[in-house]
């Protein structure tokens, strides 16, 4: 009866320890998951903030063509800049903001023909345009990351873990059809 009683308590302590570890090795999973999502969102401000920079460049080139409108810009570039990105949301908002700023600089740059052929012009616009490729790219990795925390998250057992520990799902980004078909072409010429 005594080795009846040691055996079942060795397996209940032997389920326990399996319980626990998995417990465990799912957390760190979940924490990995969750810091890469961050990465993907820090790599996206990072790249955003250089936009911002490339623009400010192409509205101080600009500034000697059209003065007032250029400070104004540059004015409102300075504000937003500072503005940071927590979420897919907060990325879309800047994104808005970045390309109403982009379209009244288009809007200089067509007014004042010599701008458009100036070579510092030419050059920052051609920074944006890299920039802008870069920031898809970084939305790209970052559905990509989400992706896989979104499905740790929804799976079972991962799942009983991620709502124990309050782990949660991801937004992703995504281009709504009235953006797709209103926005402008950024690189007409290119």
């Amino acid at each position: 009866m005594i080795t009846v009683l040691v055996i079942m308590m060795v397996l209940v302590l032997l389920v326990v320890a399996v319980v626990a570890l998995y417990i465990f090795s799912t957390q760190r999973s979940l924490v990995q998951l969750d810091e890469n999502c961050k990465n993907a969102l820090g790599q996206i401000q990072v790249q955003l903030n250089s936009r911002w920079d490339a623009l400010m460049a192409v509205a101080k080139t600009a500034s000697t063509y059209a003065k007032h409108e250029s400070e104004t810009l540059q004015q409102v570039i300075a504000q937003r800049r500072q503005s940071t990105v927590n979420s897919a949301a907060d990325v879309a908002r800047q994104e808005g903001e970045l390309s109403n700023v982009f379209s009244r600089l288009m809007a200089i740059g067509e007014s004042y023909p010599d701008l458009k052929a100036n070579d510092l012009f030419l050059r920052a616009m051609d920074a944006v345009k890299n920039y802008e490729e870069n920031v898809r790219i970084s939305r790209m990795v970052y559905n990509d990351t989400a992706t896989k925390m979104n499905r740790a998250v929804r799976q079972w057992p991962s799942s009983f873990v991620a709502s124990m520990l309050n782990f949660g799902m991801r937004d992703y980004f995504t281009v709504d059809e009235v953006q797709k078909t209103t926005m402008p072409d950024m690189f007409p010429n290119t």
